[in-house]
């Protein structure tokens, strides 16, 4: 039976006490191999420790050998390894249930906690005057769209509307490559499903999104980390892992990627469109950010014309959270597919929210709120990478554009007690290891400028790089 205390005095992790009670344990045969150990939310609320925390924990013992991860049946000692035994391979896949947590943790979040960390604007920084008024113009328009199914494509004046719109960033592409999705998260499954079976492997940016890694885990699909540099990913890197692992496609962000920031040089670009083509795998560029970007600079998709880049997009982050509009772009042939896919997994993309889309976009109000918005975000920017610098934080880069600065604390390692402990005091942060494909500890954390450019949320964040927060 596993007895096992945690002591918050000591001047380890609380995670490196977790693994070292448990393999001593299993080491001296008080833990007896098939024994079942403590649910993660079982041991988190047995010792006072957060959900992230246990994961962690029981993932490094799954890859030390310590432990056997059963799927759907939780965690079980296993005996030491001898020195005769091969080292044991990593998990191929991670549990989500801490990026659940996370993600639950944002959207139940109480009102009166900021966001640091959070993946969008204040409520109070949108348009919601512009989304009304062109709420109540279509209200009043007589037909069926209130009541009918859509295409099977999308409502067709908006896919030539984006058309004209992907074209400012020079991707030349017809209205009947374009399939509308709700939000960017469907446009992403529906391109695993149309591309991918379990099994296969993709690269993904190391850092990169989140939620998308969590879906390509319950798609089973096997996750190829590529650092990501300031300027792109390690090109290096990615050849190595493409020539041997043979990847099926590449997930990536080019511009303000989430969370660095950070902007693809045209450059990395042009070669890591070689490295895909040399090893024959297609690209997925989401650029949900794009709205967000001051002088539009060429895309992946620019580059290729949507030979083998999927373009991705979503109006989420800067029209509405609620409004679940995207779309995706690519060749002919394969829009063919995904509309067939959406059809059987969805029926049809809400006809309605993409005529309210459309009314938005080309009423002329929506350029005029844009630009508004993007200076407030620049501002904001600015203001906080001036004070990160002067309290002694470490920024990665500045970004160009985007609402993410990847920053850390002096000194300050384990952030997933920082996160938890922040969540007390009203802050929510999103530590880095989440944003890892395969959820390795990492002192960066992802910083939300909108949210961050308050004399609260600087003041509370020099009170912990001075040390004058008993907050760890």
């Amino acid at each position: 039976m596993l007895s096992l205390t945690v002591n918050r005095t000591d001047s380890r992790p609380l995670v490196d006490q977790i693994v070292a009670g448990i393999k001593r344990q299993i080491d001296d045969r008080h833990l007896h191999p098939g024994t079942r150990l403590p649910s993660i939310r079982n041991f988190a609320a047995a010792h006072d420790v957060g959900r992230l925390t246990v994961v962690e924990a029981y993932d490094r013992l799954v890859a030390m050998g310590y432990l056997q991860s059963r799927r759907g049946a939780g965690f079980y000692a296993r005996s030491p390894r001898s020195e005769a035994e091969p080292a044991a391979a990593p998990a191929p896949y991670k549990r989500n249930e801490e990026l659940v947590w996370l993600i639950r943790r944002i959207l139940d979040i109480d009102k009166d906690t900021v966001l640091i960390g959070g993946g969008w604007l204040p409520s109070a920084w949108m348009n919601e005057a512009g989304l009304r008024q062109n709420l109540n113009v279509l209200a009043r328009k007589t037909g069926p769209h209130l009541l009918e199914y859509g295409n099977a494509f999308g409502y067709l004046p908006l896919r030539e509307h984006l058309c004209a719109l992907l074209g400012e960033v020079g991707i030349r592409v017809q209205a009947s490559q374009i399939v509308m999705s709700q939000g960017t998260s469907q446009a992403l499954e529906l391109i695993i499903r149309c591309t991918l079976k379990p099994g296969d492997a993709a690269l993904v940016d190391d850092p990169g999104y989140f939620n998308l890694f969590g879906n390509l885990r319950l798609n089973d699909i096997r996750m190829l980390a590529v650092p990501r540099n300031i300027d792109g990913p390690d090109l290096d890197i990615m050849d190595a892992i493409a020539a041997e692992h043979r990847p099926k496609i590449w997930f990536t962000q080019s511009v303000m990627q989430n969370p660095t920031g950070t902007d693809m040089s045209p450059h990395v670009m042009f070669r890591a469109l070689q490295i895909a083509e040399r090893h024959d795998f297609r690209i997925v560029e989401d650029d949900i950010f794009s709205d967000l970007q001051v002088n539009p600079t060429p895309r992946l998709a620019t580059l290729d014309q949507l030979n083998r880049v999927f373009y991705v997009r979503s109006f989420s982050k800067t029209l509405s959270g609620s409004l679940r509009v995207g779309f995706v772009a690519c060749r002919q042939e394969i829009a063919n597919d995904i509309a067939d896919i959406k059809m059987l997994t969805s029926i049809t993309s809400s006809q309605f929210a993409e005529r309210l889309l459309y009314g938005v976009l080309t009423d002329g109000h929506y350029r005029k709120f844009l630009s508004r918005l993007r200076e407030r975000i620049d501002g904001a920017r600015a203001n906080v990478i001036r004070t990160f610098e002067r309290i002694g934080m470490h920024v990665l880069a500045e970004p160009n554009g985007g609402l993410f600065v990847w920053a850390r604390f002096p000194g300050i390692e384990d952030t997933l007690t920082l996160a938890e402990r922040a969540l007390r005091e009203g802050f929510m942060l999103a530590p880095g290891n989440v944003f890892r494909p395969h959820l390795e500890p990492t002192p960066w954390m992802r910083f939300n400028v909108a949210f961050c450019d308050d004399v609260r949320v600087l003041s509370w964040l020099e009170r912990i790089t001075t040390g004058k927060s008993n907050i760890l």
